[in-house]
């Protein structure tokens, strides 16, 4: 692959990780309510769900979900449902964690799971493997790809968790809080929208 087109990869990886999206809001939450280094396994279940998910749609996946539209539609629907089921988690969360048993981030391998049904991260994982693997040296190429996304992805989604947690001291208020996690709740859904239609 040519520096270049290395080079307008990683900025695609970058650009595509650090927006906002289901993930992106999710740690922010979860930065808020958990703290940074609770919010950890999240972050890292994030990049090994993408990595493998990129990895199996560059290896055959993405033809598979051509040939067979109702399966992307049923994983769509799934991930829709399970982001409502965490947004009304979120909205409903009206303290900071502080250890308490019950109240947890999600963890490394509920965080991998989520990005096989994640609408972002499929369309992500779609874009960057129907653009730039070379069809002459498809394994490397992919396996490329796959690096630009493991170097930009940790740091795009630790800056959300760690906005997150900057937060966590003036969030304290009750009141402050609840707002907050109403708001994500909602900014968690609205992200939903344009994957889903």
């Amino acid at each position: 692959m040519p520096i270049e087109t290395f080079l307008s990869l990683l900025l695609f990886a970058f650009t595509t990780s650090i927006t906002p999206g289901p993930n992106n809001m999710m740690l922010f939450a979860s930065g808020v309510n958990f703290g940074f280094l609770r919010t950890v396994p999240h972050m890292l279940g994030i990049g090994f769900g993408f990595l493998s998910l990129l990895l199996g749609v560059g290896f055959g996946l993405g033809a598979l979900l051509e040939a067979a539209p109702l399966l992307y539609t049923v994983l769509k629907i799934a991930g829709g449902l399970y982001l409502l089921w965490i947004a009304w988690t979120i909205a409903t969360s009206r303290r900071l964690a502080e250890g308490r048993s019950g109240s947890r981030p999600l963890t490394f391998l509920q965080a991998a799971a989520f990005q096989w049904v994640n609408p972002k991260a499929w369309v992500m994982a779609v874009s960057a493997m129907a653009a730039y693997p070379d069809p002459a040296n498809h394994t490397a190429t992919v396996m490329i790809v796959g690096v630009a996304f493991a170097l930009v992805n940790l740091p795009s989604v630790s800056s959300w968790a760690g906005f997150g947690s900057v937060l966590r001291r003036w969030l304290s208020d009750p009141r402050r809080l609840k707002g907050f996690n109403i708001g994500m709740a909602v900014l968690l859904v609205l992200s939903l929208w344009p994957m889903l239609r």
